[in-house]
C-alpha cells in the first residue's frame, strides 16, 4: 500500500473505481442532454423559408415544424388549374419542413459527437 500526499492511501493502483467511472459517465451524459437541450432549443427558434413556381408560393416553418406563413403570389391562382397551386403549397412547406428536420439532425448530431441515439428516441 503506497501513500501520496494527493490520493492518501491507496494500494498502488491507480485506476478509477466502478462508481468513480459511473460517476463521469452520468456527468457526460448530463453535459450531452444539456448540449442536446440547447441545440433543440437554438433550432426551434430558427425559422426555415422555401418557395416554389419560381417564388409563387413561400412558406415559412419554425424549428418546431409549425407552419408560421404561407405566402402565395396573384399569378399563382388560376381557377382553371387549382391542382397546381395546391402542389405548389404542398412542395413549399414540405420543403421548409425538411430544412427544419434537417437543421435539427445536424444540431442533435453536434450536440452528441456524432454518436447515433435513434435507439433512444431521439
Amino acid at each position: 500500500m503506497g501513500y501520496s500526499a494527493r490520493r492518501g492511501f491507496s494500494s498502488g493502483s491507480m485506476k478509477p473505481t466502478g462508481a468513480q467511472r459511473q460517476a463521469e459517465v452520468q456527468q457526460k451524459i448530463a453535459q450531452m442532454q444539456e448540449a442536446m437541450t440547447a441545440a433543440q432549443d437554438a433550432v426551434e427558434d430558427r425559422s426555415f423559408t422555401a418557395s416554389a413556381g419560381g417564388g409563387a408560393v413561400s412558406a415559412v416553418v419554425n424549428g418546431k415544424k409549425e407552419v408560421l406563413s404561407l405566402t402565395i403570389q396573384p399569378e399563382a391562382v388560376d381557377p382553371e388549374d387549382v391542382e397546381m397551386l395546391q402542389d405548389l403549397v404542398v412542395s413549399a412547406v414540405n420543403e421548409a419542413l425538411r430544412q427544419a428536420g434537417d437543421a435539427m439532425e445536424q444540431a442533435i448530431s453536434g450536440a452528441t459527437g456524432g454518436i447515433d441515439l435513434s435507439g433512444f428516441g431521439f
